[in-house]
């Protein structure tokens, strides 16, 4: 179950960072995510437990490049099993659908709102199974919610998200 709990929180977490980082301009953006179960994987109490985290906000920093803003309109850092598609980009933001095999099986959806050139909203939410071990698949329902903040063209030590294949 612990890798499955990492697979599932490393692909929301990279999901909702790209959906972020919503960027017209390259550089370092400032994010802050709150993850919320709508059907939890785990046993009951686990995402609340301190250092979860789905216990609350989590804010990061990552680095965008002007190839991911070109390519996809935003960073999408498409995940192993998991692949972006249906991408519709317009000046005001950014939808595209997810879809995941292998170890997390399930489609969501992806959205995104420019609010101005420095900050934008983003929202992921994913329904699905998960592996679980000798238990079997367990249904899973995730949402998250992003904000980001332009914090400049330079990413100092950050280093920019990879793409996609």
């Amino acid at each position: 179950m612990r890798l499955s709990g990492a697979l599932i929180v490393l692909t929301c977490c990279l999901f909702s960072v790209a959906l972020s980082a919503q960027a017209r301009k390259p550089g370092l953006w400032e994010i802050t995510t709150n993850m919320t179960f709508q059907q939890s994987p785990f046993p009951q109490g686990m995402a609340a437990r301190p250092g979860s985290p789905f216990g609350g906000p989590h804010t990061s920093q990552v680095c965008i490049t002007q190839e991911q803003i070109d390519k996809y309109g935003a960073p999408i850092s498409e995940q192993r099993d998991c692949q972006v598609t249906n991408i519709s980009k317009s000046a005001t933001g950014m939808r595209a659908e997810m879809v995941c095999t292998g170890a997390m099986n399930g489609k969501g959806t992806l959205e995104a709102s420019f609010l101005d050139g420095a900050h934008t909203k983003s929202k992921v939410h994913f329904a699905g199974t998960m592996q679980a071990g000798p238990q079997g698949p367990k249904p899973v329902e995730w949402t998250s919610e992003s904000s980001s903040t332009y914090k400049g063209p330079d990413c100092g030590s950050v280093k920019p998200m990879s793409s996609p294949r």
